[in-house]
């Protein structure tokens, strides 16, 4: 709900498409910056701590965006500095969170378990864009935001309630900079990590951009404001979901590098069909398979990474998958946005499909 009030807020106060790409950038790049060191912040630190203290800053900039928005007091470059915040606490809980999945359900269930996951942030994204394009033509941004941080008590109780087994976190004399290197190393030597890692960077940085472009589809493309956006963002959450529930279906790895590489392929045909669009059934209709196929291509990915890597190096490895997936993504939403001002949004998406 947050991302699609603040997207459409951006949007409304300036009516830039590059603005928009560049709240996204704002809002990633601490992902890249600061990616790696949080990947060892992982592995030398409980990750519950790491993951409790990340949804209290994440609930607490909910609540001072929905401050300002209700209030009247909003600026834009107030968004832009909350984002930048909300970046950098995303930078050290991804890699966290992801790890935490290891030590929640051990490692016989964990493919199922990142697939379980993946359903869940999807059934989430299926649902609140819908909510947030309604409340936003009804009520205005600022209860998005303010729904948003009250949900973090609920994620707050349900980390307080586990019982979890201990977990030895291993300390060392080494230095940060030693301990990055080593998780790099690791990756380079192992092309079954970094070959599909560097597939989702280019999809990252080429064909998810299209997400950021949304309002625009609604707006200026489709013409059917904030409920359209909700419309069209729960229809790729949707797709989402059908790919996350088949692979939490799954029993075994085999064959899932296939999968993977004709997921990118698809994935990139589904955008450029989407770009070509006009009518706003059709467009729905197209998200189902572009959410499908991005989720599988991703989840697929996380789920082969975490199924190879060993624990002492399995934040740090995730922290490199969440720059790939996050950190250069902002490359992406400011050359879509770019692309979106110089020719049109429908352009952008068919280059980054194509690519």
């Amino acid at each position: 709900m947050q991302t699609v009030a603040q997207s459409w807020l951006v949007y409304r106060l300036t009516h830039s498409p590059v603005l928009l790409g560049t709240v996204t950038l704002v809002s990633q790049l601490p992902v890249l910056l600061f990616g790696t060191f949080a990947g060892v912040t992982a592995d030398r630190h409980r990750r519950w701590n790491i993951v409790v203290a990340t949804q209290v800053a994440f609930m607490l900039t909910a609540f001072a965006l929905a401050a300002l928005t209700l209030t009247g007091a909003v600026r834009v470059w107030q968004i832009f500095v909350i984002a930048a915040v909300t970046g950098l606490v995303n930078a050290f809980d991804i890699p966290a969170r992801q790890s935490f999945l290891k030590e929640m359900v051990g490692r016989e269930d964990l493919m199922n378990a990142i697939a379980l996951n993946s359903s869940m942030f999807n059934g989430a994204r299926l649902v609140g864009p819908a909510i947030a394009g309604l409340l936003v033509a009804w009520v205005g941004e600022g209860w998005c935001f303010f729904l948003n941080g009250v949900s973090f008590l609920a994620v707050l109780g349900g980390l307080m309630f586990m019982r979890l087994p201990d977990v030895e976190v291993v300390r060392d004399d080494g230095g940060v900079m030693e301990r990055m290197k080593e998780g790099l190393d690791y990756v380079r030597s192992n092309p079954a990590l970094w070959v599909p890692m560097l597939l989702v960077g280019i999809a990252s940085v080429t064909a998810m951009p299209y997400v950021v472009l949304m309002p625009v589809f609604a707006d200026q493309v489709l013409h059917g404001g904030p409920k359209a956006l909700g419309l069209l963002l729960s229809a790729g959450g949707l797709g989402a979901l059908g790919a996350a529930l088949w692979l939490a279906g799954r029993q075994s790895l085999r064959g899932m590098s296939v999968i993977i590489g004709a997921a990118a392929v698809f994935f990139g045909l589904s955008l450029i069909a989407f770009s070509a669009s006009r009518s706003l059934t059709l467009s729905c209709a197209i998200l189902l398979p572009t959410g499908f196929t991005i989720m599988t291509q991703v989840a697929a990915t996380n789920t082969l990474i975490q199924s190879m890597v060993p624990d002492e190096y399995r934040g740090r490895v995730m922290s490199f998958f969440t720059i790939m997936l996050v950190g250069v993504a902002p490359v992406g939403s400011m050359l879509a946005g770019w692309l979106a001002q110089v020719w049109s949004a429908p352009a952008a998406v068919a280059i980054g499909g194509g690519c």
